[in-house]
C-alpha cells in the first residue's frame, strides 16, 4: 500500500465522486477506479459504496478514512522534518582560495554549486596561504586551497597538483622563452611575498636568489604592471594563461631547476561533516581535473615538472 493510494482514497471520500477526485488530483478516471479496486482487494473489505451519483463511505471505509488521514498527516510531518534536516546539512560553505586561482577556478565551482538541485550557498574568501590557514583553523573558512602549507597544523591535507612557475614578462622586454637560473637572478622582478619565499627556498639549493625590485601582495596589481610592460614577475603558469594572446605576454621557462608550487585542499580535522561541504570538496576536485586536462597548469602538453612535496 502506497501513500499515493491513500491520497487518492481520501480525495474520493472528500469530493464524493470518482469524477471530481480524478479532476482534482489529476488522474484519468479509469486509472483511479482501478487503484481503488486494487486497494479494496488488498484490505479485503469494501470501502466505497457506488451510488448512481457519486460514492459513499461504508462503515469500514469510515474507519479506513480516519486511519488514512492520520497516516498522511504523520507522513507530511515526517517529510517536513526531513527537509529541515537536509537544509541543516546543506548549510553555507565558505571556500578560501588564493588570488592566483580565483579567475580560473572559482567561476566553474560557483556555477556547479548554483546549478545543483536545491543549490548550495557558496561563499568565497580570497587571500594568500598564511591568511587562509589562519582562517581555516579559526573556522572563518570551511575548506581552502593553499600553496605549500607547512607541516604540523591540525589539518587534513589533500595534494591536488604541482604547478610550475614561469618568468612572466611583456613581449617588448624581449626575454627569451627559456632563461637560465643565472639570468633569472639578474632580472628585476615584482613578486608577492608568498611566491618569493617559495622560489627563494627552491633556489637556495643552487646558491641563487631573486632580484626583487619590489614586493606587492596583489596579484592583480602585478598582472597590470606586467601587461603594461613595466616589469617581469615569477608566478605560477596558470596566473597569466588567459593573458598570453590578448596582451602579448611571454612565459619563459627557467632551465636548470624545477620551480613549482604544490596546491593542496585543506580542511580542519575536527570539521563537522555535512552534505554541502562534501559536495563542494568534490566539485573543487572535479574542476581542478577539468582545468588540468585543458593544460591550464602546464607550459605545454608535454611539460609536466616534478612536484615539490614538502608537506
Amino acid at each position: 500500500m502506497h501513500f499515493r493510494t491513500l491520497r487518492y482514497f481520501v480525495a474520493i471520500a472528500d469530493s464524493g465522486s470518482f469524477t471530481a477526485a480524478a479532476a482534482a488530483i489529476p488522474i484519468a478516471q479509469p486509472a483511479l477506479t482501478r487503484q481503488m479496486r486494487d486497494l479494496e482487494s488488498e484490505v479485503g473489505v469494501v470501502l466505497l459504496q457506488r451510488l448512481p451519483r457519486g460514492v459513499r463511505l461504508t462503515p469500514a471505509g469510515v474507519t479506513f478514512y480516519e486511519s488514512a488521514q492520520r497516516m498522511l498527516t504523520e507522513a507530511n510531518q515526517l517529510t517536513r522534518r526531513l527537509a529541515r534536516t537536509q537544509d541543516a546539512e546543506r548549510s553555507p560553505v565558505v571556500l578560501g582560495a588564493p588570488p592566483t586561482l580565483s579567475r580560473i577556478l572559482l567561476p566553474g565551482v560557483f556555477d556547479s554549486c548554483t546549478d545543483m538541485q536545491g543549490g548550495i550557498a557558496l561563499r568565497i574568501r580570497e587571500a594568500f596561504t598564511p591568511a587562509l590557514l589562519d582562517w581555516l583553523e579559526r573556522g572563518v573558512v570551511d575548506v581552502a586551497i593553499v600553496t605549500n602549507p607547512e607541516p604540523g597544523r591540525p589539518l587534513a591535507l589533500q595534494p591536488l597538483l604541482g604547478e610550475p612557475f614561469a618568468l612572466v614578462s611583456h613581449a617588448k622586454m624581449r626575454l627569451d622563452p627559456i632563461v637560465s637560473v643565472a639570468q633569472l637572478a639578474r632580472i628585476p622582478l615584482l613578486m608577492t611575498s608568498l611566491h618569493r619565499s617559495i622560489v627563494d627556498r627552491q633556489l637556495a639549493s643552487l646558491g641563487k636568489t631573486l632580484s626583487v625590485h619590489a614586493e606587492i601582495d596583489s596579484v592583480d596589481s602585478i598582472r597590470e604592471l606586467v601587461i603594461r610592460g613595466r616589469c617581469a614577475t615569477v608566478m605560477p603558469v596558470s596566473t597569466f594563461k588567459e593573458d598570453r594572446q590578448d596582451h602579448d605576454i611571454v612565459m619563459s621557462e627557467v632551465s636548470g631547476i624545477q620551480l613549482n608550487r604544490l596546491l593542496v585542499l585543506a580542511t580542519r580535522l575536527d570539521a563537522r561533516s555535512n552534505s554541502s561541504l562534501s559536495i563542494v570538496h568534490e566539485l573543487v576536485l572535479s574542476e581542478f581535473a577539468r582545468l588540468e586536462r585543458h593544460g591550464i597548469f602546464r607550459f605545454g602538453k608535454n611539460h609536466r615538472p616534478a612536484l615539490e612535496r614538502d608537506l
